[in-house]
């Protein structure tokens, strides 16, 4: 089996940079035990597709072998910094260039030092791979892709892997409802900012849990207008490809508020 394991985080860094406040501390428990589970699975490289990396032009492919920097955050940088240390699996990730050319969406390596590294890849690296020892193949998320290339880029990548033998941990990193406050709260009391947006959530979460795969597809539009889903929950449909549209089932290893946001754990049973 080429994809061992698969995993939807969110890619806020309140959990990472403040752990002592429980609502996001709760959050960064759940982020551990998918890294648990990530490592038990032995995979050999992870794909990781974030809301947060923004192209639109080309589809953007990290080529790079080693990146490190300090990150800070554009909108928790009162937070402090976010150095990273990131080793870049060179060889599947100039192959998933090549294919996805050859599948119609025009993509390109990149290889600049100093290139920023967006926050949500930095977090998932972090909490999944802390002590970086499996490289990564990171994609980007362009805005004029829509629910369908996505889908496309995380089955090309996945069949590239299968391709050259690599077994594969597939990480979507996003957010669930996106309505954040935006003024001043008390971080200890952070909640869903919208009681319809947590039902939603919730209801995205529990259909996860099922395996109910067909309504899952079926909601994810009305969820994600109604519920102001991160870029529109493209890091699912990244997944969902890679997975060739199966899995059986998820375990919710966190579910909880980002400064009024939604953000969950979810790890997916194959």
């Amino acid at each position: 089996m080429t994809v061992v394991a698969a995993f939807l985080v969110p890619g806020s860094p309140l959990p990472y940079v403040r752990r002592d406040n429980p609502p996001w501390g709760a959050l960064a428990d759940a982020m551990g035990k998918a890294g648990k589970a990530l490592a038990n699975a032995q995979p050999d490289t992870l794909v990781v597709y974030s809301t947060q990396w923004i192209a639109v032009l080309d589809q953007l492919w990290q080529t790079r072998p080693h990146l490190v920097d300090v990150h800070v955050d554009e909108n928790w940088h009162e937070y402090g910094e976010l150095p990273f240390d990131i080793t870049i699996d060179t060889e599947l990730a100039e192959a998933a260039v090549a294919a996805t050319n050859e599948a119609g969406i025009k993509s390109k390596g990149v290889d600049y030092d100093k290139f920023p590294i967006d926050t949500g890849t930095i977090v998932a690296a972090k909490f999944l791979n802390p002590d970086n020892a499996l490289p990564l193949v990171i994609t980007s998320n362009n805005v004029y892709h829509d629910w369908q290339m996505t889908e496309t880029l995380g089955r090309v990548a996945a069949e590239q892997a299968e391709a050259l033998g690599r077994k594969i941990a597939v990480v979507g990193v996003g957010g669930l409802s996106g309505s954040y406050y935006r003024h001043n709260i008390d971080i200890a009391k952070d909640s869903i900012a919208s009681a319809t947006e947590d039902e939603w959530n919730r209801r995205i979460l529990s259909l996860m849990e099922q395996g109910d795969l067909a309504e899952l597809l079926e909601q994810c539009p009305a969820y994600a207008a109604e519920a102001r889903v991160d870029m529109g929950f493209k890091h699912l449909a990244f997944l969902l490809g890679a997975l060739g549209g199966q899995f059986s089932g998820a375990t919710i290893h966190g579910y909880g508020p980002l400064h009024g946001a939604g953000g969950a754990v979810v790890e997916f049973q194959l």
